[in-house]
């Protein structure tokens, strides 16, 4: 098949096109590494040496033609972490507005299926526990978390739009917490933060009194969910993340005693809107596309324990994003992209010396 992912360079994107290119598919990437990662798109180039792989470095907000035959289009391209969303808030919502029309007429102009990577982020503060697909959300429509939360409830009303007045074929996964190796050490998610915070020893930052709940789904698990979910003839929003859930003052725990560290609790105040629980149902995702996560905790955060660890080992900077954004002062009329790059496999430059051109080009 012929696919077409933006966001490849993201953590979840770059599990998502690595399990594409070992399938044997036909893979064009899109990412203008506002938080994408040039490393993952390097690994990609040098794991799948004989794979069929092109890479843009191009804003998906401008992207508004793509001349190879599709059988697919996914949108992963966003910001998707609170420490992202809240510094890109104006290129987030156009991710969720922009980005999505465009995938959306590529998709419909190639007859190509199209995947929409949405979030439990849509379920706001929920006041349903768990959260189903019929629960229609409790969400601050102008709070500090609404960028992202509105960005993805207007991305998929209009994939919803494109559906019924189109006719095209759009899957919509809403996506929970999801964790895994090559998450960026200053992602800001809970994850990478507590083990990174752990493997130096400094204090576990914990916001509130770390009663809150979250579910935990490793990043192979979800890769699968949504493979399954693409080639499925499944229509509406599907939960895909773990069943279960645990308290965040718990998952500080757990880190700790799973990197044998020294670190104390340290308790912040609480971010505005922040929710209280967090846990799907996927009875649909069980019934609908035989799927569920394989993977425990224990073994998931193992995984991710040693990858974080090996990183910081290597003396990786914590922040391990490139680029610039798609609107470099936040004003959505003025377009300072990065200057589109085409990457093909195995190219003379390679990703690492576009990327760093891209590093350069923001100053």
């Amino acid at each position: 098949m012929r696919i077409l992912l933006a966001g490849g360079a993201g953590f979840v994107g770059s599990h998502l096109g690595a399990r594409l290119l070992d399938q044997g598919h036909q893979l064009s990437i899109v990412d203008n590494l506002i938080t994408g990662r040039a490393a993952n798109l390097h690994a990609l180039e040098t794991n799948h040496a004989g794979a069929r792989l092109d890479i843009r470095i191009e804003d998906v907000c401008a992207l508004s033609r793509f001349d190879d035959p599709l059988d697919a289009v996914l949108h992963l391209a966003s910001p998707a972490s609170p420490v992202d969303y809240l510094r890109h808030p104006v290129e987030t919502l156009e991710a969720g507005a922009t980005a999505t029309r465009r995938l959306l007429e590529i998709a419909r102009a190639k007859s190509a299926r199209f995947l929409l990577a949405s979030t439990s982020e849509v379920y706001g503060d929920p006041l349903e526990h768990p959260q189903h697909e019929t629960y229609w959300g409790h969400v601050n429509p102008v709070g500090p978390r609404s960028v992202y939360d509105e960005a993805k409830r207007f991305a998929e009303a209009m994939a919803t739009a494109y559906a019924r007045h189109h006719g095209t074929a759009v899957r919509i996964a809403r996506i929970f917490n999801t964790y895994g190796p090559g998450m960026r050490l200053d992602d800001g998610r809970i994850v990478p933060t507590f083990i990174s915070q752990a493997l130096r020893g400094e204090s576990i930052t914990v916001f509130g009194n770390g009663s809150q709940t979250r579910s935990f789904c490793y990043v192979d698990d979800l890769v699968s969910g949504l493979l399954a979910l693409l080639w499925s003839d499944v229509e509406g929003p599907v939960n895909l993340g773990a069943p279960d859930e645990h308290t965040v003052l718990e998952m500080a725990h757990y880190v700790i005693q799973h990197t044998n560290s020294s670190s104390t609790i340290l308790h912040l105040r609480l971010p505005d809107d922040d929710p209280r629980v967090r846990r799907p149902s996927i009875e649909r995702a069980r019934l609908m596309l035989g799927w569920e996560p394989r993977t425990t905790l224990k073994q998931g955060i193992a995984h991710t324990v040693r990858d974080l660890a090996a990183r910081l080992a290597a003396g990786e900077p914590a922040n391990g994003s490139n680029g610039t954004p798609c609107h470099g002062n936040g004003d959505a009329k003025n377009h300072a992209i990065v200057p589109e790059v085409i990457l093909r496999s195995r190219s003379a430059d390679g990703v690492a010396g576009e990327a760093g051109r891209a590093d350069r080009a923001r100053g």
